[in-house]
């Protein structure tokens, strides 16, 4: 590129150090800092530690219920991998004659400078934010030799600093081995060439059309950290995604035409290790845990102490809410047994009854509020949404029935929802029978009116999910499903009522609508945002 890209009558200007000096720019100011991190839908703890016994979960939640749940179950300790690359040239004084690019990175001082630049920065930003992110040391390519042997990297991310550098440099770095996300400068250090032809040289290859695969407009960054850290964060959550483990109980389905579709999607763009679980297996396990009088005796007191819990009422059979907690330590000892932090089970508004004498609704919002993930109905069209959205978040989500959108609101239901949406506080609960069997213990949790939500709608064959933004309006008390909620619609709901697919929906507090689109188009799934 230094030789092909020249420009008359420009001056280099000294680049010292971009974080000295008192006018200079911080790459994250503290300000910046704590507005991030409040985004409680961006929160992601960097390491996953033990999740506590439900009955300390208990004891926190009645000493205050504002107290933290344990550290997320529901990722397993995967980290994202990231090689910070800086292409840059060497270009050589000739005489009358443009003999160098744009860019403030000239001579092997400054790249050297840029390195130690670059290393500051993202040890800053990881710091700061708590990102489960491996950051490699700094490589510095010249040619396209040079970039192909940093492409042999075992990373998951090249974050390349495109300080300069030829077109065919950075096509071999981008080349589709590992995700590219693309760092310019323009006052946050040394001016990058590429933050004048990024777009028209690499993306359009000096064209109307774009021309590179794998990379769009939405993976280059300039200057700002936090938009920088917004992607990780999406990565991040998609690579603990993938190849995600969960227990299927009943094995792997899904509702309508993702009855067929879904299991083999979840399995393959997916990568899921879903472990099926018969019901006979369930069986065995609830009986010998029924005839454990231990077990018994710890289901009973667990089952007092969350009815004991501020802001929990008790409109059904107690012995249905002690029967849960047995079910609930079976689910755990599977997923215990298994490694998993994810579950799900089939025919759960039949088979399991007259199994486990009880529903599995109580079950699921309990081991949800601890940190798992845990979904009824083995509704794999959706469930590769849930756990996206839960490893952005880290707080629980919510499976559920949409209805029909009407003047810009929609109800949604489901009789398995989490308590601790936001991660941290208890909603107030009501535990009735489950509604369309009239049996069992399910929860009614009613969530704050005004909080904001994102709400997904995956199709059954992944190709496009639809997204949006809402609030909570009411908690209604309607011949359906326990946990309701009326939500309003932002943006056109016309739109969403045309653009309906699928099925089921996947909803978590806060709004990571831009960090679900970035994730999910690395699997050639389109995203459409009703909201944007």
């Amino acid at each position: 590129m230094a030789a092909d890209h020249q420009h008359d009558g420009h001056e280099r200007t000294a680049h010292g150090c971009s974080c000295c000096g008192p006018s200079a720019r911080r790459v994250l100011r503290d300000a910046e800092i704590r507005a991030w991190l409040s985004r409680r839908e961006l929160l992601v703890g960097a390491g996953v530690a033990a999740v506590g016994t439900m009955a300390a979960a208990n004891r926190a939640a009645r000493a205050a219920e504002a107290e933290p749940a344990a550290s997320p179950a529901v990722a397993p300790a995967n980290e994202l991998v990231v090689q910070p690359v800086l292409t840059y040239g060497l270009p050589q004084r000739r005489h009358q004659t443009s003999w160098r690019p744009w860019g403030g990175i000239q001579t092997a001082g400054h790249a050297a400078e840029e390195v130690a630049r670059i290393d500051r920065e993202l040890r800053e930003l990881v710091a700061n934010t708590g990102l489960a992110v491996r950051v490699l040391p700094v490589a510095k390519v010249l040619s396209r030799e040079e970039a192909a042997r940093v492409g042999e990297t075992k990373c998951d991310l090249m974050l390349i600093y495109a300080a300069g550098g030829g077109r065919d440099t950075l096509e071999t770095l981008a080349s589709g081995r590992h995700w590219s996300i693309f760092f310019l400068r323009h006052r946050s250090g040394p001016v990058s060439l590429y933050y004048e032809i990024l777009h028209p040289h690499f993306l359009r290859k000096a064209t109307d059309k774009y021309g590179q695969p794998g990379v769009d407009v939405w993976d280059a960054v300039v200057d700002d950290y936090a938009e920088l850290a917004w992607r990780l964060r999406a990565l991040t959550a998609l690579r603990r995604t993938l190849g995600q483990r969960i227990i299927a109980i009943g094995g792997a389905g899904g509702w309508g035409a993702g009855h067929e579709l879904a299991p083999p999607i979840a399995k393959e763009k997916w990568q899921l290790d879903i472990r099926d679980v018969s019901y006979p297996d369930l069986g065995k396990r609830i009986e010998s845990l029924r005839k454990d009088a231990a077990a018994v005796e710890k289901a009973r007191r667990d089952a007092e102490a969350y009815l004991r819990q501020p802001n929990v009422k008790l409109e059904t059979d107690r012995k249905y809410v002690e029967n849960a907690f047995v079910l609930y330590r079976a689910f755990k000892d599977l997923m215990t047994e298994a490694d998993a932090r994810a579950m799900t089970i089939q025919h759960c508004m039949g088979t399991v009854m007259p199994i486990s004498e009880t529903t599995a609704c109580l079950p699921l919002s309990l081991l949800n509020d601890e940190g798992y993930l845990a979904f009824c109905e083995s509704d794999f069209v959706v469930i590769p949404a849930g756990m996206l959205m839960a490893n952005i978040t880290g707080t629980p989500v919510f499976l559920n029935d949409p209805t029909w959108p009407y003047a810009g609101k929609v109800t949604i239901a489901h009789c398995t929802a989490p308590r601790r949406m936001d991660g941290r506080n208890l909603e107030p609960v009501t535990l009735y029978t489950h509604f369309e069997s009239d049996y069992g213990a399910a929860p009614k949790v009613d969530w704050r009116v005004g909080q904001v939500l994102t709400n997904v709608v995956p199709d059954f064959g992944s190709v496009k999910w639809v997204g949006f933004k809402g609030k909570v309006l009411d908690n209604p008390l309607l011949d359906i499903c326990r946990s309701q909620q009326d939500i309003s619609i932002e943006g056109n709901w016309q739109r969403l009522l045309e653009n309906m697919r699928g099925f089921h929906w996947m909803t978590a507090y806060g709004d990571c609508r831009k960090e679900i689109g970035y994730a999910i188009k690395r699997l050639n799934i389109a995203w459409e945002d009703i909201s944007a």
